[in-house]
C-alpha cells in the first residue's frame, strides 16, 4: 500500500519503521517543524523527519494544516502542503502523535474514492484518555492497565471508532518512559495488522467509541513538576514515576532544585514519630524514605543540578545541608 505518515516523536518513528519493514511505500512525511534542543539549542529533526530521510522519503514540515490561518506565511505552508496531498497517489494516512491538528480538507483527501482513509495509533483504551497524554496520565491517576487502539479518524479530538486495539497491564514500578516504550511496540504491530486487513480486502468492523467512560488526557505542563508532600505515598509515587521522563518531578533540598526519577511504596512497614511531610527518614535498602502526608514513599532515583541521574543514597550523600533533619521543601 502506498502510505502517507504524519508524525514527530520517537513513539511515531517506530510505526513508520514498522510500516516500511512490513513493505509498504511510505510516499510522503509529514512532520513538525526542526526544534532547537539540547545544551547548545540546535536546530534538530523529529525522529521521523531522521527516518524519512535516512529512507529517501519526501518530507513536509508545515507550522500548521489550516489553510485558514490568520497568518499569511503559515497560510501559504498549508496550501502547499494542501496541494502536495491531493496530487500525490496514496491509499491511507497514518497519523501519529503529529501534535498537530488535520483539519476536515486533509482529511477528506484520505477518503475519497479507492482510499481507506485516516488511521491514528493512540496510546489508549479509548474512550479513556483522549487527547494530548494519554500514557503519562493513565500512569498518574493509578490506571492498572491501558492499551493501544487502531481509530479512524474524524474531525474530533480522538472521537472516531476503533477497528483494532490491544490491551497491557501496567507494572507496579512502571515509568511514563517503560511504558511509552511498551506501547510503542504494540503500536506498531498493530497498525501493521491494519494495513494487512485492508490490502487484503478483509472489511474491518468500524466499532463506535461508547458515550461513558470518557477523559481528557491533557497536556503535560511543567508547571506540575513541583512535588507536594503533603499528598499521599501513594499519590507522590504515581506522579514522580508519570513525570519520568518529562518534566521530571522535581523538590528543594535546600538552595538545591533536585529531580526526582523513580520511586516506589516501601515493601516494609517505616516510620518516625512526629516527623513531618517532605522529611527524609533515613535509608532503605535501594534508596531513601521520605515522609509523605499520609505515610512513607521510598525515593530511588534523583538528580542534582548539572549532575547525572543517581541512586537516591548516594545522591543524598552528595549534599553539604546544615539544616537537620535533612528535609524536601515542601510545594509553596
Amino acid at each position: 500500500m502506498k502510505i502517507v505518515f504524519a508524525g514527530t516523536p520517537e513513539f511515531a518513528a517506530q510505526a513508520m519503521r514498522a510500516i516500511h519493514d512490513a513493505g509498504h511505500e511510505i510516499v510522503l512525511a509529514l512532520t513538525q517543524p526542526d526544534r532547537r534542543a539540547g545544551r547548545g539549542m540546535h536546530l534538530q529533526a523529529s525522529p521521523v523527519k531522521a527516518y524519512a530521510l535516512e529512507k529517501n522519503i519526501p518530507v513536509l514540515q508545515p507550522e500548521t494544516l489550516r489553510r485558514n490561518s490568520a497568518d499569511p506565511h503559515k497560510r501559504e505552508q498549508a496550501e502547499f502542503a494542501y496541494q502536495e496531498l491531493a496530487a500525490l497517489d496514496f491509499d491511507a494516512m497514518v497519523v501519529v502523535a503529529y501534535g498537530l491538528i488535520l483539519p476536515q480538507d486533509i482529511l477528506g483527501l484520505s477518503e475519497r474514492p479507492g482510499r481507506f482513509g485516516s488511521f491514528n495509533i493512540h496510546a489508549s483504551l479509548l474512550p479513556r484518555w483522549r487527547g494530548a497524554a494519554p500514557i503519562q496520565r493513565a500512569l498518574e491517576a493509578g490506571d492498572h492497565q491501558t492499551g493501544v487502539c487502531i481509530m479512524q479518524m474524524d474531525a474530533g479530538l480522538d472521537t472516531g471508532p476503533t477497528v483494532l486495539s490491544g490491551e497491557i497491564l501496567i507494572g507496579a514500578d512502571e515509568t511514563s518512559a517503560s511504558l511509552h516504550d511498551r506501547l510503542a511496540t504494540l503500536g506498531a504491530k498493530l497498525i501493521v495488522e491494519t494495513l494487512k486487513r485492508l490490502q487484503a480486502g478483509e472489511n474491518m468492523q468500524r466499532v463506535p467509541q461508547p458515550s461513558d467512560g470518557i477523559t481528557y488526557a491533557e497536556k503535560i505542563l511543567k508547571s506540575e513538576a513541583q512535588l507536594d508532600w503533603n499528598q499521599s505515598a501513594k499519590e507522590l509515587d504515581l506522579r514522580i514515576r508519570a513525570f519520568n521522563p518529562f518534566p521530571g518531578a522535581t523538590a528543594a533540598i535546600g538552595d538545591h532544585i533536585i529531580k526526582l526519577w523513580h520511586s516506589r511504596i516501601p515493601k516494609v512497614e517505616v516510620g518516625a514519630k512526629g516527623a513531618t511531610p517532605g522529611e527524609i527518614l533515613g535509608l532503605g535498602p535501594d534508596g531513601i524514605y521520605v515522609q509523605s502526608g499520609d505515610g512513607v514513599i521510598e525515593v530511588l532515583e534523583m538528580q542534582k543540578p548539572g549532575g547525572k541521574r543517581m541512586n537516591a543514597k548516594t545522591c543524598l550523600q552528595t549534599f553539604d545541608v546544615a539544616e537537620q533533619p535533612i528535609r524536601f521543601q515542601n510545594k509553596a
